[in-house]
């Protein structure tokens, strides 16, 4: 048995944006992928500085105070020290604290180059200049800042070539300010030289790495753009590619991509197999018009062959998070969710197509517009022509072949039988019994295991495996989904969502307790990280 690569799109949370990134701005025309880590880059940087010229500083005057045996006097160094200390920290404040706008940070890091060049250029030089001492040509510290900072602060050629020969004039200036303390004699000509020289040359190579930096980030810029639409952040990856956050480059409208790449999908063969049901997967959802399928704004080829198509971003949490991090749901919620994937199913039957991996990871839980739990059916990747459907005999996967998940896996799915609206009806009484109990329908070891015990065993009611109360109405209803004979199961989804709505409950899941549930769980209505399951009950298979 193998797995079939498998990108959750349940995975995806709203993912956080820069005032720069949410207006489509740029930063004196910088690519967003260069300046979109540089509050990270700029507060490890900031930190590292100050720790640096913490302990310079420290182990200078330990040295001198129990080794030379000098009296310890407070130096201008020491003043120096405290000064660009805190400078440094109040960098790597604002960097951290994400309120000033994309622009301005990049302004203030960009100074922080210079102003850190003058810091360490006093350090290096704080020592009197002793004629009596041969000065060797060398590389100082100025010279590593010099180099180093293009890759923490990126910016355009020539604002790096301006910002390097500042540094480096600031450091030689360093050099300058020592020879007026009272006692620093004045170095001749030959070792001014000797001493800044070398920044100027590193500056020179600063602006030489900036060329290197930019002309990358302009082509990772033109590779993120996709149509109309411009990757944001890489919020989850599979074994068949990946799903990013994205924008319209003109609407400015959050999105979904999901995107495959050649090079996941293994040999030729696989790959056209791959890329097939890709695109069978966006036409599937395209064909759904009920508000409870995910949305597809988009798709199409990129011009390196790779396949895309655009999603509604969703604002929330699927239901194999909500239950692991929050517990069972009670009886009334479970209906309400249920019934909204019922609706789903229902639209998607008639159009004759059958999803085949209905589980709770697959079913998400949103905020959309004022309205909360209202459900998502997502990832139409197993979709196929049901039996009856006019295109039938153009499915990519053959009868022979098992397709699904094993924990939702209907028993003539388990058996490799040929498929129908039924198989999605039972797995969703196995998503309504994990709602109900936090528990599988079966427990196995292996998906073998589970998927024997699919096509065998009975299932234990709900209200026996949970603690919370479970009107015995509901009880019979996943029972009557879970039926191992499919004629004995609701012969529809239309009419599972029919009796679902007739449940009579302690009390209604309404508006008003979801929106409550919702501000005291999820305040600021973010989703479940994007991570890979390593559940093997739990991942979709294909198995021939």
């Amino acid at each position: 048995m193998s797995d079939t690569p498998d990108l959750k799109q349940t995975r995806i949370q709203r993912a956080p944006t820069t005032q720069g990134q949410a207006t489509g701005r740029r930063s004196s025309g910088i690519p967003a992928n260069l300046i979109e880590r540089t509050p990270a880059r700029l507060v490890g940087a900031a930190l590292v500085y100050a720790t640096g010229f913490f302990f310079a500083t420290a182990s200078g005057t330990l040295v001198s105070v129990y080794v030379a045996r000098l009296p310890f006097t407070w130096a201008p160094a020491h003043t120096a020290a405290v000064v660009f200390i805190l400078f440094a920290m109040v960098v790597a404040l604002l960097a951290h604290r994400g309120r000033l706008k994309p622009e301005t940070l990049h302004s203030v890091g960009l100074a922080f180059g210079v102003v850190a060049s003058f810091g360490i250029g006093i350090a290096v030089f704080s020592e009197p200049w002793n004629p009596e001492r041969v000065e060797v040509w060398g590389i100082s510290w100025v010279c590593v800042w010099i180099v180093v900072f293009p890759l923490i602060v990126p910016t355009t050629p020539t604002r790096t070539a301006l910002i390097a020969t500042a540094s480096a004039a600031a450091g030689a200036l360093a050099l300058f300010f020592w020879t007026v303390q009272p006692g620093h004699p004045t170095p001749n000509a030959s070792v001014i030289a000797l001493m800044t020289i070398p920044n100027f040359v590193c500056a020179l190579l600063a602006t030489l790495e900036a060329f290197i930096i930019y002309g990358m980030g302009k082509e990772v810029e033109r590779a993120r753009k996709l149509g109309s639409y411009e990757l944001i952040d890489l919020l989850g990856k599979g074994g068949m590619g990946e799903v990013w956050s994205a924008r319209h480059r003109m609407l400015a409208r959050p999105a979904a991509i999901k995107l495959v790449r050649p090079e996941f999908l293994g040999d030729s063969r696989q790959a056209t197999q791959a890329m097939r049901r890709f695109e069978r997967e966006a036409q599937a959802t395209a064909a759904l018009t009920s508000p409870h399928s995910i949305n597809l704004y988009d798709f199409g080829t990129t011009n390196e062959g790779s396949f895309y198509y655009v999603m509604e971003l969703l604002d929330g949490l699927d239901l194999e998070s909500l239950v692991q991090r929050f517990g069972p749901v009670p009886a009334e919620r479970a209906v309400s969710l249920l019934s909204q994937a019922s609706r789903a199913l229902a639209d998607a039957h008639h159009h004759g197509l059958i999803h085949r991996d209905i589980k709770p990871a697959n079913i998400y839980a949103c905020r959309m517009g004022l309205e909360y739990d209202f459900v998502k059916v997502l990832d139409y990747g197993l979709v196929k022509p049901s039996p009856r459907a006019a295109d039938a005999d153009a499915q990519l996967t053959a009868e022979a072949v098992i397709t699904g998940t094993p924990a939702y896996m209907s028993p003539e799915a388990a058996l490799g039988q040929p498929v129908d609206a039924r198989a999605d009806i039972y797995a969703l009484g196995c998503v309504g019994y994990w709602l109900l109990t936090g528990r599988l329908v079966f427990e196995a070891t292996t998906p073998i295991e589970m998927i024997v015990q699919h096509s065998k065993s009975a299932p234990l009611p709900p209200s026996q495996r949970s603690e919370l109360a479970i009107p015995p109405e509901l009880d019979e209803v996943i029972l009557w989904c879970l039926h191992k004979d499919r004629d004995q199961r609701p012969p529809d989804a239309r009419v599972l969502c029919d009796r679902l709505d007739a449940i009579v409950t302690g009390e209604l899941w309404t508006e008003a307790r979801a929106r409550a549930w919702w501000i005291r769980h999820l305040p600021t209505h973010a989703g479940a990280a994007p991570i890979e399951e390593p559940i093997p009950t739990g991942q979709s298979v294909e198995t021939a």
